[in-house]
């Protein structure tokens, strides 16, 4: 019988108050939620872990960890936090099963829908374009966050919609988001292959 693969599940958005719970800073709301559905220890900043903020399973295979960076430049931090996840593992086969799932904003999906993808191009996300550069020939598991999109197209138009805090409706249903996310989390821990 082999054990589940270790997971470490990092999301990426803006760091500090003032971007917290805004749209681009989903993943982080969604990572939020997820510590509570998968009773992981509460979220302490790591200085290990690019001083990002870090909770993780008492049996350390499952770690949630917060990028501190701005989404843009998020690729340095999550290549340093996912090596010291790796270094943290017992056994190598630990480390040769071991998974990098990242959690983003997801403009191109409506609110509250995810999409889960292994692998594939970063669809112009700056962010995952950081993580991709930063981390060549790393097979990731991308889930995407569905935020909706501004009908304009403009740049300061969509900069402004996805800086938006959101709404007590949407933060609300970060939760189910949160579970279904929980969902793909068992899954990936039930998958021996």
């Amino acid at each position: 019988m082999s054990l589940a693969p270790p997971l470490f599940i990092a999301s990426i958005g803006n760091p500090s108050a003032a971007f917290s719970n805004t749209l681009h800073s989903a993943g982080h709301t969604v990572l939020n939620h997820l510590h509570t559905i998968l009773f992981t220890s509460p979220f302490t900043k790591s200085r290990r872990h690019a001083n990002g903020l870090l909770s993780a399973a008492s049996s350390g295979d499952l770690a949630l960890w917060q990028s501190p960076a701005l989404m843009n430049l998020s690729g340095k931090p999550v290549s340093q936090a996912y090596r010291t996840f790796l270094g943290s593992l017992d056994a190598p086969e630990q480390r040769r099963a071991a998974r990098l799932v990242v959690v983003h904003d997801e403009l191109e999906l409506p609110m509250g829908k995810i999409r889960v993808r292994r692998g594939g191009s970063a669809r112009g996300h700056n962010g995952l374009k950081s993580v991709s550069a930063a981390m060549p020939g790393v097979d990731y598991t991308k889930v995407g966050v569905g935020i909706g999109r501004v009908q304009s197209r403009q740049s300061e138009d969509v900069a402004a919609y996805v800086l938006r805090k959101m709404t007590p409706a949407e933060l609300e249903g970060m939760w189910d988001v949160a579970g279904r996310v929980a969902e793909v989390v068992r899954e990936m821990r039930n998958d021996q292959g």
